[in-house]
């Protein structure tokens, strides 16, 4: 009696439709309720019907746990919610077992709403519409009816414009152009980063004024060596496949100019006046010095000379003497 009052609580049971809502959407937990069902063994035909309507009373739970949640969720928080279920689920009927086969299926199948909860929490605080600038298509499901449609983040105004960045180079370095958002991986289909350039950092508005630079499904460029011609803003777009805009961000780029070499002076002698003889003319005392330096070179030139001649002379003549002293005593000799 009891637990006929309990179970009335619970849930009124002609006012029960059959909703799906998050966890339900969800095949594998769909599984785990209906293999249970079939497997759970001393229960009469009442018990199992029972248990079927706690469980249908707990999808209308769901829903409307995830409808005061914008009634949407995303794959990656579904799956989370559902494996926490699952591991709760399996570990309730092997350890938190009361006797009552009806107040267990309750008591786990609350539990499913408040770890649902969790997850809706974290989910829309934290994971829907994650950008805080640009346009996002984001793919959700739909609680109710459990099927998935574009959630569209728009931020606000300007709508598309996510900041400008500030870069400062010398003249002949690089720099990277980075435009990629974290948000950007949640985009559905192909993207596009459109860069342009413009010189001038003035008159933004009109699109026609940037020169187009590349078109690339990387989110960033480098730029090698620097010139300061390449100054000014660049513009960075991320378009979808059908060429829809979804943000854009502007890099402000500075060039410093290398140092300048000073050149170095040369003196200059003033130029000489029309006329005049340049041709350098030594000094009369110069010629002086000159004459008496040959004098004396020849003169001791004269003297070396007339030394080494009278040597020769003197060693040819003893010579010559001692020739004829011999030839006189061979005479003398033979006479």
């Amino acid at each position: 009696m009891a637990f006929a009052f309990l179970f009335g609580c619970f849930f009124i049971l002609d006012s029960c439709p059959s909703v799906r809502s998050c966890l339900q959407c969800d095949p594998v937990v769909r599984y785990v309720h209906e293999d249970f069902l079939s497997s759970v063994k001393g229960i009469t035909v009442r018990d199992q019907i029972e248990l079927e309507q706690i469980i249908e009373q707990a999808y209308v739970n769901y829903r409307e746990t995830s409808t005061s949640f914008r009634g949407v969720i995303d794959p990656t928080t579904l799956y989370r919610a559902r494996t926490e279920y699952q591991s709760e689920f399996k570990r309730h009927w092997k350890e938190d077992r009361t006797g009552s086969v009806q107040w267990d299926m309750i008591t786990i199948v609350e539990k499913g709403k408040r770890i649902l909860q969790k997850h809706l929490e974290i989910f829309v605080t934290q994971g829907l519409c994650p950008n805080k600038c640009g346009l996002l298509y984001q793919r959700v499901m739909n609680c109710t009816s459990c099927q998935y449609r574009l959630f569209t983040c728009l931020s606000a105004t300007p709508p598309l414009d996510c900041g400008e960045n500030h870069l400062k180079a010398d003249e002949g370095e690089e720099v990277v152009l980075d435009c990629f958002l974290p948000w950007h991986a949640l985009v559905i289909g192909q993207t596009e980063y459109h860069y342009s350039w413009h010189p001038d950092e003035k008159n933004l508005s009109r699109d026609g004024e940037y020169e187009v630079l590349v078109v690339t499904e990387e989110s960033k460029i480098v730029l090698n060596q620097l010139t300061t011609s390449e100054e000014g803003m660049y513009r960075c777009l991320l378009q979808d496949q059908r060429g829809t805009v979804l943000s854009r961000i502007y890099f402000k780029l500075e060039v410093n100019p290398l140092p300048s070499t000073t050149p170095r002076l040369i003196a200059m002698l003033p130029s000489l006046p029309s006329g005049y003889d340049a041709t350098p003319r030594p000094h009369r005392s110069s010629f002086l010095i000159i004459l008496i330096l040959l004098t004396v070179l020849s003169i001791t030139g004269s003297l070396v000379i007339i030394v080494y001649l009278r040597s020769v002379i003197i060693t040819t003549g003893l010579g010559l003497m001692h020739s004829s002293l011999g030839i006189l005593k061979r005479l003398c000799n033979t006479l």
